[in-house]
């Protein structure tokens, strides 16, 4: 009988991507919403400050959000929002100045400022709205007030970032005959549009999705109670420590009935040859250290956070590893093809980045000084080789602030 160590449990923070939809909504409904467990770190900071600029009082306790009132979308006042280094914040955001009256110009960091929004942009000039990319197009610091005729009804091309979809969804009941989209053939992260539903339907909005259409009736969101999901991406880290080293390990209150469409990469750890299953305390993997950890060919279009933890996990796998579908991800925090691989062949492996991907084949592996490029994906990802490979060092490992600020004191819970 295959024998494992004791198992464990281990809590991730509440999802990032979830809670920066609940606030979107909570700051639109009229009245006061509790929003539990909500996602700490930066990216949430930024956003949490950005409502409160635009008249929101927000109340933090722990990890629970008191958001009361609503903006006030006939405000005609011209509003500036920091979006820091949070994509995902300021392509809300940018959606969200389309409802007010008044001017709203949406910025962040330089790294921030050369990441696309081209696509959104356009997507909201089509409905109406009055967007001035103010330095350059396509990009941030981006201006954008209410036109005078709203239309309901817009084209968008879905291969590039969900975040798109999902802004332009979750302003939509407040346009004045709601919204249809009609999305391009290759949707990719469709995981994330479908948790915009779930979290839109639970704030009372009408939206529907379907194949590659969706249409949102409108209406107004009402003021609810909503607890935050552990975070699925946070967990692929203690899920991935687990596969890599050995053990029996619980997330605990993650479901595979998650809206998270992440909570997939366990299936993805199971084909290489872990042990998955449910139970009333979360999702649980195993691994025995002895068993052979296989590689695997895998399309991660709709997990594609997960890619670093992946090609990390790859690196002590018996047989190489082929990871596709994921071009777009080279426009994240950093390049997350070319980047990740350039660290990964410090270490030793044998890594090929591909247009839309990356091959790892296992190699004699060492020691380096591994660069973060500011992403805390990569930062998080290298880290779960320090137990298993000496003197890896990370440049900058504060990044990981953006997402899980204390991930460095949880890091060796992982592997009790």
């Amino acid at each position: 009988m295959t024998k494992f160590g004791p198992e464990h449990v281990v809590e991730v923070p509440g999802s990032k991507s979830i809670s920066n939809r609940a606030l979107i909504c909570a700051a639109l409904a009229t009245g006061s919403s509790n929003i539990a467990n909500c996602a700490p770190g930066d990216d949430t900071e930024a956003m949490i400050e950005s409502l409160r600029r635009l008249g929101v009082t927000a109340a933090s306790s722990d990890q629970n959000i008191v958001l009361s009132g609503s903006i006030d979308l006939e405000s005609p006042n011209h509003v500036v929002l920091d979006a820091k280094l949070a994509g995902t914040t300021s392509r809300f955001l940018t959606a969200l100045a389309a409802l007010r009256r008044g001017q709203t110009t949406v910025d962040g960091g330089e790294s921030l400022r050369s990441r696309p929004m081209g696509q959104l942009h356009d997507a909201l000039a089509e409905i109406g709205a009055s967007v001035d990319a103010t330095r350059s197009a396509g990009h941030l610091p981006v201006t954008v007030s209410r036109g005078v005729n709203m239309l309901s009804a817009v084209k968008l091309g879905a291969e590039v970032s969900s975040q798109y979809t999902s802004a332009l969804m979750m302003v939509a009941p407040y346009l004045p005959n709601g919204l249809e989209i009609l999305l391009g053939s290759k949707v990719v992260s469709r995981g994330y549009i479908e948790m915009t539903v779930g979290v839109m339907r639970a704030f009372g909005a009408q939206v529907d999705f379907s194949d590659n259409h969706i249409w949102v009736a409108p209406g107004r969101y009402s003021a609810t109670e909503y607890s935050v999901e552990p975070d699925a991406s946070s967990a692929s880290y203690p899920f991935a420590a687990c596969a890599i080293s050995g053990g029996d390990l619980t997330v605990k209150g993650l479901s595979r009935a998650s809206l998270q469409g992440d909570v997939a990469f366990v299936d993805v750890l199971a084909a290489m040859g872990c042990q998955v299953s449910q139970t009333s305390a979360g999702l649980r993997i195993r691994r025995e250290k002895s068993a052979p950890l296989k590689g695997i060919d895998v399309d991660m279009s709709q997990i594609s956070d997960c890619v670093p933890t992946l090609a990390v996990t790859a690196l002590f796998a018996t047989t190489p590893t082929e990871i596709s579908g994921v071009g777009f991800i080279r426009g994240k925090e950093s390049d997350r093809i070319a980047d990740l691989a350039h660290e990964l062949r410090k270490l030793g492996a044998i890594v090929r980045d591909k247009p839309d991907g990356l091959r790892i084949e296992p190699g004699l592996l060492a020691g380096a000084t591994l660069m973060t490029h500011h992403d805390h994906r990569l930062a998080m990802a290298f880290a779960l080789a320090q137990r298993e490979i000496a003197n890896i060092v990370l440049d900058d490992p504060k990044v990981v602030a953006k997402s899980w600020p204390r991930y460095f004191a949880a890091l060796p819970n992982f592997y009790k």
